[in-house]
C-alpha cells in the first residue's frame, strides 16, 4: 500500500485532473474578457482567477478533508439535505446541464460554422453529432482506471500543444495593442471579473470529481483516506496552476485581438477568429481540435463521476447501467438546442453555487465552531433562503414582488444577499448549540 507517488505520476494526475476542469465553455470566457476589460484586464483577471481558479483549489481541500466524497461534506449538515443536495449537484453536472452544454458548444464552434449558407436540417446534423459525440463519450467512460492515461497523459498533451502553439503565436506576433475597456468593465472592474470567474462553475465541478478522481488513484495504489487526501490537493495545485496560466493567456488572447479581428459575440468566436488571424485557415482547425478535446474531457469526466455517484448511492444499476441512462438523458436535452439548455439551467446554478460556497467555508471553519450541526444547518437555511428566490427570479417568477419585498437584505440586489443571511444563520447555529449543548463533531479526514 503506498503512501505518496513519484512526481511523474502525481504530475500525471494534475494533469488529468487539468483536463476534466478544462472544457470547451470554460476556455471561452477570458478572451471576451479581455476583449471588453482592455487595458484593465489584469485587474478583471484578478477578480476572476479568485472564484474561477482559488475557488476550485479551495472546494478540492474542502473535498479532500471531507473524504473525497460530496454526500460526506453535505451530510455535516443533514443526511436528507446530504442526498437531495447531491442529487441535485450531480445530475446538473451530469444530464441535465454540463453534458449537453458542453456538447451544444462544440458543435456551435467545430460543426455549425461549416453549414452556414448551406441548405441543410441543422436540427438532423445536430441530433446525429450529439449522438455519435456522446456514444465516444460513453466508450471513453467504460473504465475509469484509465483516466490517467487516457486523459492525462493522451488527450490533455494533445490540446495541450495546440494551445501552447497557439499561445505562442499570440506572444511572439501580438494582433494589435491593448484597447480601452468597454461596458461594463469601466468601472467596478475586479468585482466584474470575480462574476465572470464565478460562471465557469468549476467549483461545482470540483465536488461532483472527487469520486473518479479516488478511483484512479486506487489503481495507483492510493487508499488511506489521509494519503487520499494529501495526493488529491497536491494534484489540485499543480491543476489550478495550470488553470491559471491558460485562462491568463486566453484574456491576453482576447485584449490584443479587437485591432485585428473586432469585437466578437462571444469568447469562441474570438478564440475561432484569432487563430484564422494568425494561422490562416489551418488555425480554425486548430481551435476547432482544442474544443473538440476539451469538450470530450469534459463530458467523459462529467459522465463518469455522475455513474460513479448514483452507483454508490443507488447501486440497484452497474456503473455502466448508469453510464448508459445518464448518456441517454444528456442526448436529449442536448438536442432542445444550447439556448434552451441555458434557460433551463440557470436557476438551479444560481441555488447550487452560494450553498456550495458555503459548504466550503463551513469546512474551513469547522474546528472554530467544534462542527455544530447547528451550526452546518443555520448557515445553508440563511444562504438556501436567498438562493432560491435568486434562482425564482432567474426563471422569471414574480421578478418585481421578490425585488421590493426582500430589498432590505443588503447585496440582495447584486445576487449576493445569501452572504449576509448565511451569516445571520451561521450565528443563529452557534447560538442554538450553545444553549442545547449540541455535540462536537470532527470531520471525516484529520490532519
Amino acid at each position: 500500500m503506498k503512501k505518496s507517488l513519484p512526481f511523474s505520476q502525481l504530475f500525471a494526475i494534475g494533469l488529468m485532473l487539468l483536463s476534466m476542469f478544462l472544457g470547451a465553455g470554460n476556455i471561452i470566457f477570458a478572451p471576451k474578457l479581455g476583449q471588453l476589460a482592455g487595458s484593465s484586464t489584469w485587474v478583471a483577471m484578478t477578480g476572476f482567477l479568485i472564484t474561477g481558479v482559488g475557488l476550485v483549489l479551495l472546494a478540492i481541500i474542502s473535498l479532500a478533508i471531507a473524504g473525497g466524497k460530496v454526500e460526506l461534506l453535505a451530510g455535516l449538515v443533514s443526511k436528507r439535505f446530504s442526498i437531495i443536495y447531491s442529487v441535485l449537484l450531480f445530475l446538473t453536472l451530469g444530464p441535465i446541464y454540463v453534458v449537453p452544454r458542453t456538447t451544444s458548444v462544440v458543435y456551435e464552434v467545430s460543426i455549425a460554422p461549416l453549414l452556414s449558407g448551406m441548405n441543410v436540417n441543422s436540427g438532423l446534423i445536430l441530433f446525429v453529432f450529439s449522438a455519435i459525440f456522446i456514444v465516444l463519450t460513453v466508450w471513453l467512460s467504460m473504465n475509469p482506471g484509465k483516466f490517467v492515461d487516457r486523459l492525462g497523459k493522451i488527450i490533455t498533451p494533445i490540446f495541450g500543444v495546440l494551445l501552447v502553439i497557439l499561445i505562442g503565436k499570440s506572444f511572439l506576433t501580438p494582433m494589435g495593442v491593448i484597447q480601452a475597456p468597454q461596458v461594463p468593465y469601466l468601472e467596478g472592474v475586479f468585482l466584474q471579473g470575480f462574476v465572470q470567474g464565478y460562471y465557469t462553475m468549476d467549483v461545482l465541478a470540483a465536488f461532483v470529481f472527487g469520486g473518479i478522481f479516488i478511483k484512479a488513484i486506487a489503481d495507483k495504489g492510493i487508499t488511506e483516506k489521509k494519503d487520499v487526501s494529501a495526493t488529491f490537493v497536491k494534484a489540485g495545485i499543480i491543476t489550478i496552476i495550470g488553470l491559471a496560466i491558460i485562462q491568463l493567456s486566453m484574456a491576453w488572447i482576447g485584449a490584443t485581438s479587437v485591432q485585428a479581428i473586432g469585437m466578437g459575440e462571444n469568447g469562441g468566436e474570438i478564440l475561432a477568429q484569432s487563430a484564422r488571424y494568425l494561422f490562416g485557415n489551418i488555425g480554425l482547425l486548430m481551435i476547432a481540435t482544442v474544443v473538440f478535446l476539451t469538450g470530450i474531457t469534459t463530458n467523459i469526466a462529467c459522465l463518469s463521476s455522475v455513474a460513479e455517484y448514483f452507483e454508490r448511492v443507488f447501486p440497484k444499476f452497474t456503473y455502466k447501467q448508469w453510464i448508459y441512462i445518464l448518456a441517454f438523458g444528456s442526448l436529449v436535452i442536448t438536442n432542445f438546442g444550447l439556448a434552451k439548455i441555458l434557460e433551463l439551467a440557470s436557476p438551479i446554478l444560481l441555488l447550487l453555487y452560494p450553498i456550495s460556497i458555503a459548504l466550503i467555508v463551513l469546512s474551513f471553519t469547522h474546528k472554530w465552531f467544534r462542527g455544530y450541526q447547528p451550526v452546518y444547518a443555520g448557515t445553508i437555511i440563511g444562504v438556501g433562503f436567498v438562493a432560491i428566490l435568486d434562482a425564482v427570479k432567474e426563471a422569471g417568477i414574480a421578478v418585481d414582488f421578490i425585488n421590493q419585498t426582500f430589498a432590505f437584505i443588503p447585496l440582495f440586489g447584486n445576487g449576493a444577499g445569501w452572504i449576509i443571511t448565511g451569516l445571520i444563520g451561521a450565528i443563529g447555529g452557534v447560538i442554538y448549540s450553545k444553549i442545547k449543548v449540541a455535540p462536537e463533531r470532527s470531520l471525516p479526514v484529520k490532519g
